[in-house]
């Protein structure tokens, strides 16, 4: 049974109209696209990846996430951050027998939806423990992984160089694929020795 965790983060696009917000007296804005990874906790692996615009939050893409986990496969638990604390998220999670491992948002109120359950107890851990010690005791503390993974796609290079979105996805998946065969390498295996 394996645990997955999930986060987002934005790369630049590197592109049309760029060399306008550089210079002096130019517009500032800049076009970023969102990378949303759901990552094996055991294997380091990312096995889902989800890139859409920087206007889409997380909450919508992680049924989407989960959806790329093949079906046989047992999914012990999802740690996301507060962002995916929503009823479709929740029921997501349910619906593929896993445990959600989300913080509930300050104001919220329980619910009475199948995928409620594990919220319901994180929002009630975190009233009675504080919020600072249920992420420790929940183990919402282990996102850290998967912010690492962040941090070593962004490592290949904080730009995306294709301009039309379908070669922005390509591109990403290569960098995807990159790194996880530098984390299956890296990964020591041990043994018992008899």
């Amino acid at each position: 049974m394996h645990c997955r965790a999930v986060d987002s983060t934005g790369i630049k696009v590197e592109g049309k109209g760029e060399w306008r917000a550089r210079k002096p007296g130019g517009p500032k804005r800049r076009v970023w696209r969102k990378i949303h990874l759901g990552v094996d906790e055991e294997t380091l692996e990312v096995r889902a990846v989800g890139i859409t615009g920087s206007h889409i939050s997380d909450a919508p893409v992680l049924p989407d996430l989960l959806r790329q986990i093949p079906m046989g496969e047992k999914i012990g638990s999802v740690v996301a951050d507060g962002a995916c604390d929503t009823r479709k998220c929740h029921d997501a999670i349910a619906d593929r027998g896993a445990h959600a491992v989300i913080p509930p948002r300050k104001n919220a109120k329980p619910r009475k939806t199948a995928g409620a359950v594990a919220r319901n107890e994180a929002l009630r851990a975190a009233k009675d423990l504080g919020r600072a010690l249920w992420r420790r005791w929940s183990g919402n503390h282990r996102r850290s992984r998967v912010e690492t993974k962040m941090h070593c796609v962004k490592l290949l290079g904080q730009r995306l160089m294709a301009r039309d979105f379908d070669h922005q996805v390509a591109e990403l998946q290569v960098r995807i694929a990159v790194m996880n065969g530098h984390t299956a390498l890296g990964i020591p295996v041990t043994e018992p020795v008899e």
